[in-house]
């Protein structure tokens, strides 16, 4: 059975989850057609986590700022340091980019 201690701590830590990533910025370079790009966004949105999706096909001069090469690319940032770079789908990468 679940105390209400144990529930302050888990609402506590979901707290300082949200705060931390609310922090970062997460960028998701991705292309419409690309079934890898798809469960990055799969996995992103299972987490509850905001990102801002760009086409670096469309908007090279982003690609170039953030060197990417290959989709999908996902940046990491927090006051416009990079924090990680997750190319393709990594799971367990992207599990410990947006970790606490």
């Amino acid at each position: 059975m679940l105390s209400l201690s144990s529930l302050k701590f888990a609402n506590s830590q979901k707290k300082k989850y949200q705060t931390s990533l609310a922090m970062k910025k997460i960028i998701k370079f991705e292309k419409n057609d690309c079934a890898p790009c798809n469960m990055v966004s799969a996995y992103l949105d299972l987490k509850g986590v905001q990102y801002e999706t760009v086409n670096p096909f469309e908007h090279p001069e982003l690609a170039m700022k953030y060197k990417v090469r290959s989709v999908p690319t996902v940046i990491v940032e927090q006051q416009d340091e990079i924090l990680h770079r997750i190319i393709g789908f990594k799971p367990e990468e992207l599990q410990r980019a947006l970790a606490v």
